[in-house]
C-alpha cells in the first residue's frame, strides 16, 4: 500500500491550498518518499473515516496519522534514517514555538487577505460550509472581511519581522538546511501564494530570499503547484 495523504482543494482540483497539507507534503518531500496525494473538498473530510474534521490526514500503509505536525514526528519516527525534520526534542520545542507564532500572528493577516477568493475558488457545497462557518467566525460577511488587501500587505510585512531577522543570519529557519520549523512558515505563505498566485515580498527582503529558496526545494515541488490566481 502507497503513502496517501488526503489534501485540500477546491473547484479546480489541482489547487491545493490548506497551510497544513502543505507543511505535510514538504514533511514527505523532505524525507525523500514517494507519495500520493488525494484532492479532498471540505464536504468530503468526512468520508475519509468515522469523526474527521480536517486535513492533511496521512495513511502510512494503513497506519492513520492526522495533523501536520503530529504526521512529521512520526515520519521521524518511521524513517528515522531518512533526513530528519527536527533531530532531537530542542528542535521539536523550537517548533512549537513557531506553529504558535504562525497560527496566532501570521494565519489571521493571510485569512483577512484570502477568505472570500478562497470561497469563490470552491464548489457550491463547499462554498455554504465555508461561508457559514468563517463568517461565523470573523464575525462580518466574507467581502467585508477580506476588505483593505493593500493595508494588510504592509501588515504582513511587519509580521514577519521574527523569522526576517532568523533569516538574515541562516538560510534557513532550520539553520544551514530546511527543518520542519520551515514548513510550518512556508505552508502559511504557500496558503497565500496558492490562492492569490504570490506574496508580497521583495526578492531583496530576507523573507522572499528563504521564500524562494524554499520554492526551489526537492526539484521545485511547491513552485510547480498550480495556483487559483
Amino acid at each position: 500500500m502507497a503513502i496517501k495523504l488526503y489534501d485540500l482543494c477546491g473547484r479546480n482540483k489541482s489547487v491545493r491550498f490548506s497551510p497544513y497539507c502543505w507543511r505535510a507534503k514538504m514533511a514527505l518531500k523532505h524525507k525523500g518518499l514517494e507519495f500520493e496525494t488525494i484532492a479532498t473538498p471540505f464536504t468530503q473530510i468526512g468520508a475519509i473515516g468515522e469523526n474527521f474534521k480536517s486535513v492533511p490526514v496521512l495513511n502510512d500503509n494503513g497506519l492513520i496519522v492526522r495533523d501536520s505536525f503530529d504526521i512529521a514526528l512520526h515520519l521521524d519516527v518511521a524513517y528515522e534514517t531518512a533526513p530528519a525534520l527536527f533531530g532531537h526534542e530542542g528542535v521539536v520545542a523550537a517548533a512549537r514555538v513557531i506553529e504558535g507564532w504562525t497560527i496566532t500572528s501570521l494565519h489571521p493577516i493571510i485569512m483577512r487577505m484570502i477568505v472570500n477568493d478562497i470561497c469563490n475558488s470552491l464548489d457550491e457545497p463547499d462554498q455554504v460550509y465555508f461561508r457559514q462557518s468563517r463568517e461565523a467566525r470573523l464575525g462580518k460577511p466574507l467581502e467585508t472581511a477580506q476588505e483593505g488587501v493593500g493595508a494588510l500587505i504592509e501588515t504582513l510585512a511587519n509580521a514577519m519581522t521574527p523569522a526576517r531577522r532568523a533569516l538574515e543570519h541562516h538560510e534557513y529557519l532550520g539553520g544551514a538546511a530546511p527543518l520542519f520549523t520551515d514548513y510550518i512558515v512556508l505552508g502559511a505563505l504557500m496558503w497565500l501564494r496558492s490562492i492569490h498566485g504570490s506574496v508580497p515580498f521583495a526578492d531583496d527582503d530576507p523573507v522572499g530570499i528563504w521564500f524562494n529558496r524554499c520554492l526551489a526545494l526537492y526539484d521545485g515541488y511547491a513552485d510547480k503547484a498550480e495556483k487559483a490566481a
